[in-house]
C-alpha cells in the first residue's frame, strides 16, 4: 500500500491510500493495517471485530506514543514521515532547517499568487517535500548577474558604434559601390595584380569620380611593377597615386596616403627631387602633421639639405617637443655641425623615447660618438654595448653599418687569412718608389694633399692624397704612375667598390677619434713609408689590441671595428692606404654589392 503523509501546522496531515476511501480517518487506517497483519481485510464500513480490552489499549498506546514523537520530531526537523515511523515504508530525505529543498523555478522570475486565488488551493503541490535528488541545477544562462548582462549589452553598444564610424578613406562617390571596391582589394591581398588592376579600371570607367577606384588602381600597378620587377609600371603607379589627390572630394586621409606613397615609389626609383616636391604639397596642405613634416626633414637630409631639415625638425618639436623621430633627427644635424653636448642630449632623447625609426645603428652609433668627444666615455661603451645587445652592431667594437653577416672577422689579420699575400709582397718589395713618389707630391703648399673631410680629427693635422676610390681610378693617379701601374696589377684592390687606395700623412700632435668604417666587406693594409721613431712615436688601437708601423712592411686590420690613433712623434708619419676585398665575398658580391 503506496501511502504519503503531508504535515500541517501540528504535524497532522491527510492520510490517501490506495483501495481506500477518502473520508476514512488516520486512526481507522492504523488499526486497518495492524489488523491486517494477522486476518484477511474487511469491508472499511463494516463494523470491526470486537477485542479484548488490553489489545485495544495497547494499541492506543502505541498510536500516542507515534503521535508524541511525530510533534516532537516535527518542531525539531520541520517534517516527520509517520509512515516510516510505522515502518510501513522506508525513510525518505528529510528537509531540516539547515537543508532545504530549492524549488524548481526562475530565480529572477518566482511564482506569484493569483489575485483570485484561494489560501489551501493547490495546497499539496505547494507543500509537497522535495529530495535532493529531484532538485534541477538552475539554468545559468537565467542566472547570469545582471553586471555581467549590463557589460555584454554595453560592449555590444560600442561595437555598434564603431561599425558606425565612417571610413575616413571613403567618399560619398564611393559609397555607391563599396561591394565592388571590396572586391578589388581582395583580389589585392589574394596577390592578385593584374586581376585587380583590370578590375579598377573597369570601376573607375563607370564611376570616374571615385577617389578610391582611382587609389585601387594605384596600388594594383604598385603591387604589379613589383612582381614584375618593372619601372615603367612603377611609373604608371605613381602617376596614378598623383590622380588620386586631384579629385574633387578626395577624403584628406586618402590624400595623405597616396601622396606618401607616391613620394616613397619616387625615392624608390632614386627620383629624390620629385620625391621631396610630392612631400612639400603635402606638408602645405597639414601644416601639423607631425607625419608628413618627419618624412618632409628625411627628404632633405637625402640631398644634403641639413639646415632645410633642421628648420623643419625643429618646427616638429614645437608642435610635440617630445617627438622622439624628430629628436634623432635633429641631433643627428646639431651634432655633425660640431654642437656634440646638444647633439649627445638631443639623440639620447630620441633614441630613449623608443619611438618608431630611433631605433637605428646609425643613431647608437653618433650617439657614442658625441658623448666619446665629450668626455663621457663610459656613457658611450654603454650606448656601444646596448646598440650590439639590439643586434643593431654586430659587437660593440665592430659598429660598421654596411654588412654581410656571415663574414669571419678579427681585428687584425695575417697576409695568408686575408687571402693577400701576393698583394702584400710586391707591396714590401716597392715600397721605396711608392714613398719617392709620394714624397714629390707632398707639397702642402700646392694643396695635393687635402684635409680629411669626415671629422674623425681631434687635434693635429691630417691629409690625404686619393688614388682610387670606390673602384675607380681617380685623375691623382697622373701624378703617380708608376704606384698606380702596380695597383692596377691588384684586381681585388683597384676593383674593391667599398673602399679607398690613397696617401695619408699624418703631422705630429695629431689624435684621430675613436672610429669605425661603413663595412665589413674590405681589409684595410697599411704600408709604413715614412715611420717616425722619436717623441712618443705612432700607433694605431683597433679594438683592444694596439699596433705601430714599420717603414717597408704592411699591417692589416679590419676598420669595420673600432680603432684610434695617436701621432705624438716629432715628424710627420707616412703611409699607403689599400683597401681590398675581404676575403669571403664571392665574385658575385663584388659585382652586385653597392659601393660606398
Amino acid at each position: 500500500m503506496e501511502s504519503r503523509c503531508e504535515n500541517s501546522v501540528l504535524g497532522h496531515g491527510d492520510l490517501r491510500s490506495r483501495g481506500s476511501k477518502h473520508n476514512m480517518t488516520e486512526q481507522d487506517a492504523l488499526l486497518d493495517e495492524f489488523e491486517s497483519n494477522g486476518k484477511a481485510a474487511k469491508d472499511t464500513q463494516a463494523s470491526m471485530p470486537v477485542k479484548s480490552t488490553s489489545n485495544f489499549t495497547l494499541i492506543l498506546l502505541i498510536v500516542m506514543v507515534a503521535l508524541t514523537w511525530g510533534i516532537a520530531a516535527t518542531a525539531y526537523f520541520g517534517i516527520v514521515d509517520y509512515k516510516a515511523v510505522m515502518g510501513w515504508k522506508e525513510m525518505g530525505p528529510v528537509e531540516t532547517r539547515s537543508s532545504k529543498a530549492v524549488p524548481d523555478s526562475d530565480p529572477e522570475n518566482p511564482p506569484q499568487a493569483k489575485e483570485n486565488e484561494k489560501p489551501g488551493l493547490n495546497k499539496e503541490k505547494a507543500k509537497e517535500p522535495i529530495s535532493h535528488d529531484s532538485v534541477k541545477e538552475p539554468d545559468k544562462k537565467k542566472v547570469e548577474p545582471i553586471e555581467k548582462e549590463t557589460e555584454k549589452k554595453t560592449q555590444e553598444n560600442k561595437k555598434e558604434k564603431v561599425k558606425k564610424k565612417p571610413n575616413p578613406f571613403t567618399s560619398k562617390e564611393d559609397k555607391p559601390i563599396l561591394n565592388e571596391l571590396k572586391s578589388g582589394d581582395k583580389l589585392l591581398k589574394k596577390g592578385k595584380a593584374k586581376e585587380a588592376e583590370l578590375h579598377f579600371r573597369k570601376l573607375i570607367k563607370s564611376n570616374p569620380s571615385s577617389p578610391r577606384a582611382r587609389f585601387g588602381l594605384a596600388e594594383a600597378l604598385n603591387a604589379l611593377s613589383q612582381q614584375l620587377k618593372s619601372n615603367s609600371v612603377l611609373q604608371e603607379c605613381i602617376k596614378a597615386y598623383g590622380e588620386v589627390v586631384q579629385i574633387p572630394g578626395c577624403p584628406q586621409a586618402l590624400k595623405k596616403q597616396s601622396l606618401l606613397t607616391k613620394s616613397d615609389r619616387e625615392t624608390f626609383l632614386g627620383q629624390l627631387s620629385s620625391s621631396l616636391k610630392t612631400l612639400a604639397v603635402l606638408a602645405r596642405e597639414m601644416p601639423n602633421d607631425v607625419e608628413v613634416l618627419n618624412k618632409l626633414g628625411v627628404g632633405y637630409l637625402m640631398i644634403n639639405k641639413n639646415s632645410k631639415a633642421k628648420q623643419i625638425y625643429e618646427t616638429v618639436l614645437q608642435i610635440d617637443p617630445d617627438n622622439g623621430f624628430a629628436l634623432t633627427h635633429l641631433g643627428f644635424i646639431v651634432k655633425n655641425e660640431g654642437d656634440w653636448v646638444k647633439g649627445a642630449d638631443l639623440l639620447g632623447r630620441g633614441v630613449g623615447s623608443l619611438a618608431e625609426g630611433t631605433q637605428s645603428g646609425k643613431f647608437y652609433f653618433h650617439l657614442g660618438d658625441a658623448l666619446h668627444r665629450t668626455n663621457r666615455t663610459k656613457e658611450a661603451e654603454e650606448v656601444y654595448a646596448r646598440g650590439a645587445e639590439k643586434g643593431l652592431f654586430r659587437s660593440k667594437y665592430q659598429r660598421s653599418l654596411y654588412n654581410v653577416d656571415r663574414l669571419q672577422s678579427r681585428p687584425f689579420w695575417t697576409p695568408k687569412e686575408a687571402g693577400a699575400s701576393e698583394y702584400v709582397r710586391k707591396l714590401e718589395q716597392n715600397w721605396k718608389m711608392i714613398r719617392d713618389e709620394a714624397l714629390k707630391v707632398m707639397d702642402v703648399e700646392k694643396g695635393l694633399f687635402l684635409e680629411e673631410e669626415e671629422g674623425l680629427k681631434n687635434t693635429g693635422n691630417w691629409r690625404q692624397f686619393t688614388l682610387f676610390a670606390k673602384g675607380e681610378k681617380t685623375a691623382e693617379c697622373n701624378r703617380v704612375p708608376k704606384t698606380c701601374a702596380l695597383i692596377d696589377k691588384m684586381p681585388n684592390a683597384k676593383g674593391c667598390r667599398r673602399g679607398q687606395i690613397k696617401y695619408s700623412v699624418m703631422m705630429p700632435g695629431t689624435h684621430v677619434w675613436p672610429h669605425t668604417g661603413p663595412t665589413n666587406c674590405r681589409l684595410r693594409m697599411h704600408l709604413g713609408l715614412v715611420i717616425p721613431k722619436t717623441g712618443d712615436g705612432a700607433r694605431l688601437r683597433c679594438a683592444d689590441e694596439y699596433r705601430t708601423w714599420e717603414e717597408g712592411k704592411v699591417l692589416i686590420f679590419d676598420d669595420s671595428y673600432e680603432h684610434e690613433v695617436w701621432q705624438n712623434a716629432e715628424s710627420f708619419r707616412l703611409i699607403l692606404i689599400v683597401d681590398v676585398w675581404h676575403p669571403d665575398i664571392t665574385d658575385h658580391e663584388k659585382r652586385t654589392l653597392s659601393a660606398i
